[in-house]
């Protein structure tokens, strides 16, 4: 423990580095409550927002800002209890059918079972790109910090700073990839049952309703777009002088380890590796998935 402890700090000082000088606001700065009336709420002075669903309706939020790479950290506790038949999403999206799309969705379970952490990408309207994990702590006990680093060379998921998922620009060889339209952030909670949990066989018990998950520690290293306008983070934006050397920089010989771990242990679905689901052969992006 104390060894993984010790790696833990490594990687926050190098992920700090990495990001250089982020910028925060508060929730009432930086969001929109976009549905479900009472449901959503921001307080403790615009540093906490919460997300509640009832049998009536669930609610959501969404970013004043639009992104154009970067990174985005949030901090959240998920529903605690019995979450089966609910998701959290928390992702970043443009608009439109041809819209791009980068996902954490947090699937609920019954109580005592692991939440599923669902990623995906979407690129020029087309995802069904899906890899699923459970996660090494109780989520529903502390915040944990949710990152995702979008750069044009890829796309990194990360979980207290530990990296998950690397989705690698393919574009070399004819995959899409998220580089054009800016993205908002964005973050619901609502009833799935009809799939989150075991493919739907577990539904939602509303007689534990409301369910309730929190936000807070929202910060953005990253490139906003506004009016045909951008303007950079000093810090990130500097990085792109040298691209290659900054991508070596966030995920070093430490973080693929960190990776490799990670999908040794808590991977519990890959589309690179769905033989059922691409008889044919894996989708050319799943040559360069490894890490």
């Amino acid at each position: 423990m104390g060894q993984f402890l010790n790696l833990t700090v490594l990687v926050t000082v190098l992920v700090l580095t990495m990001v250089g000088t982020a910028y925060s606001g508060s929730f009432n700065e930086e969001f929109d409550l976009t549905w479900g009336e009472h449901r959503g709420k921001i307080f403790s002075g615009g540093k906490m927002l919460s997300l509640s669903l009832d049998r009536v309706s669930g609610s959501g939020f969404k970013s004043k800002k639009e992104y154009l790479f970067g990174r985005i950290d949030m901090q959240l506790k998920l529903v605690a209890g019995n979450s089966a038949g609910t998701v959290t999403a928390y992702y970043l999206s443009s608009e439109g059918p041809t819209h791009d799309e980068i996902d954490f969705e947090f699937l609920g379970n019954e109580t005592g079972k692991p939440y599923v952490l669902h990623t995906n990408v979407f690129a020029q309207g087309k995802g069904n790109r899906e890899q699923q994990f459970y996660l090494w702590f109780d989520p529903t006990k502390n915040f944990h910090t949710y990152s995702l680093v979008w750069r044009p060379q890829h796309i990194i998921f990360m979980v207290d700073n530990v990296p998950i998922r690397v989705f690698n620009n393919a574009e070399q060889l004819g995959v899409p990839f998220p580089k054009k339209q800016p993205m908002r952030i964005y973050s619901s909670l609502w009833n799935a049952d009809d799939w989150a949990t075991r493919g739907g066989l577990v539904k939602t018990d509303w007689s534990k309703a409301p369910f309730t998950a929190y936000y807070r520690g929202f910060n953005a290293a990253a490139c906003t777009v506004s009016s045909g306008s951008s303007f950079c983070d000093p810090k990130f934006r500097s990085t792109f002088a040298n691209g290659e050397s900054q991508v070596a920089n966030e995920l070093n010989a430490y973080g693929r380890r960190r990776l490799r771990w990670v999908q040794k242990y808590f991977m519990i679905y890959d589309y690179c590796s769905d033989l059922k689901r691409f008889p044919q052969g894996f989708p050319p992006e799943c040559r360069r998935s490894r890490v």
